[in-house]
């Protein structure tokens, strides 16, 4: 009965346009001051207790490193040489967009900054070229989505925070189904360009394809920078983001020269604004989850799991339609930040491995990006090619329906996740 008032309380609140992070925190506080006499003193406590895990640090500075990155030329780097390994085949620039965000989400971390470094350059080349703008948008927007999958991740961080999983695990565990995601929208893609006779890029020579390498390797670089000083255990993951903000900032200003010194403030200041954003929603995610946990929740979702039979694969086609239908309304923090408290108990009574989980629930959010009404890179895609909402949304729905596809396989065939971390953490 606890669990109805409490979600209701907050569905209501939600419904009335309120920001999710005050309605989170709105329903704690009614919650509890009216229904319970939990002392205002331990809610205090479980704010500042709760958000002191060294790991939250990593979350700004992947964000700054993002930044620096996506105004840097970084990503124009790397489209060129994403261009010349894949330009001369049919949907050449298209394939070439799709490694270019492949690329950049390696070293971003960050969705939306995928799309607007790559779509914003690449999208007026492929129109100029002959492509539909809605076919760009499509495929751009889709493989915008790969910043939240492939490491390092935010996303991955929020649930590392919110389960206590392993960083660095997530990280690995999300090479393959990263690859593989960008393997599988770049051969559908070309089938597309080619029935549509859609043009392709002159052969690059091995010369340019070097010279390309050469220009871009600075960026690329930042992916050993990150996922090998983990592996290697010369430092924690949230180590590795602050060394990553400092790599990106040397290689945006004094290396490229892309950016001016002048223009750091701004970029330092964009950067505190949105960690802000997001480590207001994890407060009071915190005390949200404090409430669950105090009114046994979790517990008794667990309960009422087990007794129903449902099984890990019942289980897990609950936890798909559940993170499909969130993505619809929510941003991915706020989805993890509640589910994964509540997921989190029932996966690991059913034995499912939390790493799998966290890589389930991120291509989840990786489709939830890209979904109406409030799927981030759709506004963002939108924003760039000056398309509507609804426009934008129609073209991006052949490449959501083929990642439907591939989340019933990533949900099932739990090796793909699992592989490499499993390799490598022994």
């Amino acid at each position: 009965m606890s669990g109805l008032i409490i979600f209701t309380l907050l569905a209501v609140l939600m419904l009335t346009g309120m920001p999710i992070s005050i309605s989170l925190g709105l329903t704690v506080l009614t919650y509890l001051f009216t229904m319970t006499n939990v002392p205002i003193e331990s809610v205090a406590m479980k704010l500042f207790t709760g958000i002191e895990k060294f790991e939250i640090m990593a979350i700004p500075f992947f964000i700054l490193a993002g930044n620096f990155l996506t105004h840097g030329g970084v990503a124009k780097r790397m489209i060129n040489f994403a261009t010349a390994l894949v330009g001369h085949l049919c949907g050449g620039l298209a394939l070439g967009g799709i490694l270019a965000c492949a690329l950049f989400a390696a070293v971003s971390g960050s969705s939306p900054a995928t799309v607007v470094a790559i779509g914003s350059i690449l999208l007026p080349a492929m129109s100029k070229q002959g492509y539909p703008m809605k076919f760009g948008v499509g495929v751009i927007g889709t493989a915008g989505a790969l910043g939240i999958l492939i490491p390092p991740s935010i996303v991955m961080v929020i649930y590392a925070v919110s389960t206590n999983a392993s960083i660095g695990k997530l990280f690995v565990a999300g090479i393959i189904p990263g690859i593989l995601l960008a393997l599988l929208l770049m051969v559908v893609t070309w089938f597309v360009a080619k029935k549509r006779d859609y043009p392709r890029l002159p052969k690059a020579d091995f010369k340019t394809l070097m010279k390309t390498f050469k220009e871009s390797i600075w960026g690329l670089f930042l992916i050993v920078v990150v996922i090998g000083g983990i592996y290697s255990g010369m430092f924690t993951p949230t180590e590795a983001a602050a060394m990553s903000a400092v790599y990106a900032f040397v290689v945006a200003v004094f290396i490229y020269k892309d950016m001016k010194l002048k223009e750091v403030p701004k970029t330092l200041l964009a950067a505190a604004n949105m960690s802000a954003m997001i480590l207001y929603i994890i407060t009071n995610a915190v005390l949200f989850s404090f409430l669950l946990t105090s009114e046994q929740i979790p517990q008794q979702l667990t309960d009422w799991i087990t007794h129903m039979g449902l099984g890990s694969v019942g289980f897990l086609v609950m936890v798909n339609i559940l993170l499909l239908v969130a993505g619809n309304f929510m941003e991915p923090s706020s989805i993890l930040l509640i589910t994964a408290p509540l997921l989190f108990p029932m996966a690991m009574q059913l034995k499912i491995d939390p790493i799998h989980l966290g890589i389930l629930m991120t291509v989840n959010m990786e489709i939830g990006m890209i979904t109406p009404p409030v799927g981030l890179n759709l506004y963002v895609a939108s924003g760039i090619s000056h398309l509507g909402l609804t426009e934008t949304t129609k073209a991006c729905a052949p490449w959501i329906l083929v990642m439907l596809v591939y989340l019933i396989f990533i949900t099932y065939v739990p090796i793909i996740s699992l592989w490499l971390p499993n390799l490598l953490f022994r």
